[in-house]
């Protein structure tokens, strides 16, 4: 009834197991996009709930986890269950206890007959075998159940082990499975910052895009407005053809640049989606226009980002690379690189433990039957208890090597661990020289701004009171856009660069231990820009070209 009890409970387990999995699958499912247009916390917080690679991470710290557990398995007993069933088909013992003389007539001795007679039954029982057929003929029921022959064998036993001295490997491997989850845990945490940094790389590419779109349209629609002008003027005769052809093909010029702009933009967005888990149909609409004129940092990163701006704020470039003594943040590339040393320390203390010998305790208990049918009834028992030790003898060399790889290791990681440091110094001084100037370029961004707007009213002025032509006052519409642009350019790189410093302690390092660049994780879209525009008739002035191609922040995964 016991074991009946415990196989339905079992058997409930296995069942509940998958509607178990299907609760907790849903109660992770990613929260659902807001409606209406998204700001940055929002892109933040969809993206990674929604993000593969932050789950491989967690996932890497469940399995550490689970390693973690296994290693501390081992210092506790072992006790494993077994049963099994033999039915004899053949067997070597069969018919060994069987009598193959004839039958006789049963041993029957007479007291009171005399010597001879006795005598007499005696050797005619011991010759047809009435005497001795206890042990040669099977008719002895204390010796039918030897197990010699039996058809039908039931087992059923515990093993027990329990390891009472290792010579250290145990109390190493425990380490290495805490030092692997620890490693886990950076891991994470470094994956984590870096997708979000990606993402804001994301978003303010595409609302830049967006907002050069509306640049290149209001241009295109600046250069029809003055075909339209001049053609009006060549037919009334003010103009001749040469200035019609001019304004045409400037206006042709202008409708690749928009189509370029257009699919710069289609990219964006499509990196942005990508990111979200979204389908590429998806209206996707951001809040942000970088348009406003204090341009505060992003809510999710004003308070981390405020705290290095103060402690910048009056210095160069120049003096932030030269600040040797300034206080660096605590980055979490050194702390992985601590733990790969001390991971190192540990799997050579392991290595080492190896020469050692190892003794533990094992014990095993059976219960055995042997019966005719398939109803087996265990009245038979085996119990042994004892003890084994290995150590090794001769490994042919192995030890020796083995143990010259992890020391080894261990050098190459305190090697690493120093290069990193220096690599997280350069870095961070590298992400506030970036910050700075930055900063400094949308400042001067400003100052354009408002002269390219302060030309265009006057030249409206001008054209209004007949005193210039159209082509003035496109001339200064187009440098008034192309300042909005370098605004919006500018807008963009400063709050990259805000992220940047403020994700900056979790962000593994832009360049590898060894000198290599770090790929980045996702491919970086082409950065929009304005190309340059066609000279314009009659106007004393030439429109340069102005790219606002921006410089990508290379931070990638270590």
């Amino acid at each position: 009834m016991n074991r009946r009890r415990m196989f339905l409970r079992a058997a409930g387990l296995v069942c509940l197991l998958p509607m178990t999995t299907a609760a907790a699958s849903a109660q992770q499912a990613p929260p659902a996009v807001p409606s209406g247009p998204l700001t940055l916390e929002q892109v933040l917080t969809l993206a990674e709930a929604r993000s593969e690679a932050v789950t491989i991470a967690q996932l890497g710290v469940r399995r550490a986890e689970g390693e973690q557990v296994r290693a501390r398995s081992a210092e506790r007993p072992q006790l494993t269950g077994s049963a099994s069933y033999d039915r004899a088909l053949a067997s070597e013992f069969e018919g060994v206890f069987d009598s193959a003389a004839p039958p006789c007539d049963p041993f029957m001795l007479n007291p009171a007959a005399p010597l001879e007679a006795r005598v007499a039954e005696i050797e005619r029982a011991i010759d047809c075998g009435a005497v001795g057929s206890g042990f040669f003929g099977g008719s002895d029921d204390g010796l039918s159940d030897l197990p010699f022959g039996r058809k039908n064998t039931f087992r059923a036993g515990l093993s027990l082990s329990q390891n009472l001295y290792s010579g250290g490997r145990i109390g190493a491997q425990k380490a290495i499975a805490s030092l692997g989850l620890e490693a886990a845990g950076h891991t994470l945490t470094t994956t984590r910052a870096q997708f979000l940094f990606e993402v804001t790389q994301a978003y303010y590419d595409a609302v830049l895009s967006e907002r050069l779109v509306s640049i290149a349209a209001a241009t295109l629609e600046q250069a029809t407005a003055t075909l339209r002008q001049t053609q009006a003027a060549y037919e009334a005769g003010t103009q001749p053809e040469f200035e019609v052809l001019r304004a045409r093909v400037a206006r042709d010029n202008q409708t690749p640049v928009l189509i370029r702009q257009r699919a710069n933009r289609d990219i964006a967005f499509l990196r942005l989606k990508q990111m979200l888990e979204l389908p590429p149909d998806y209206p996707l609409q951001l809040a942000d226009a970088l348009s406003d004129d204090a341009l505060p940092p992003p809510t999710v990163f004003a308070e981390r980002v405020a705290a290095v701006e103060k402690t910048l704020r009056g210095t160069t470039v120049t003096d932030v690379l030269l600040q040797v003594n300034a206080p660096l943040p605590e980055r979490t590339v050194l702390a992985e690189a601590e733990t790969t040393v001390r991971l190192r320390e540990a799997s050579l203390k392991l290595v080492e433990a190896q020469r050692k010998p190892s003794v533990s305790l094992i014990s095993s208990y059976s219960r055995i039957a042997y019966p005719e049918n398939l109803l087996p009834t265990f009245d038979r028992s085996n119990w042994t208890i004892g003890a084994s030790m290995t150590v090794p003898i001769l490994t042919g060399g192995r030890q020796r090597a083995d143990e010259t790889v992890a020391l080894a290791e261990l050098e190459q990681a305190r090697a690493q661990r120093q290069q990193v440091e220096e690599l997280a110094a350069l870095d961070t001084r590298s992400a506030w020289a970036e910050l700075i100037a930055a900063q400094a370029a949308w400042e001067a961004t400003a100052g354009t701004i408002q002269q390219a707007q302060r030309a265009y009213e006057i030249a409206n002025v001008r054209f209004t009171n007949g005193v210039s032509t159209q082509l003035e006052l496109s001339d200064a519409r187009l440098s008034l856009q192309q300042a909005e642009a370098n605004r919006t350019q500018a807008a963009r790189d400063l709050q990259v660069a805000r992220a940047r410093v403020a994700l900056l302690p979790n962000l593994p390092l832009t360049t590898q231990p060894g000198g290599g660049a770090v790929q980045p994780r996702l491919p970086q879209p082409p950065s929009p820009s304005v190309p340059a525009q066609p000279q314009q008739p009659q106007s004393g002035g030439q429109i340069q070209n102005v790219s606002v191609q921006g410089a990508q922040t290379q931070v990638g995964l270590q």
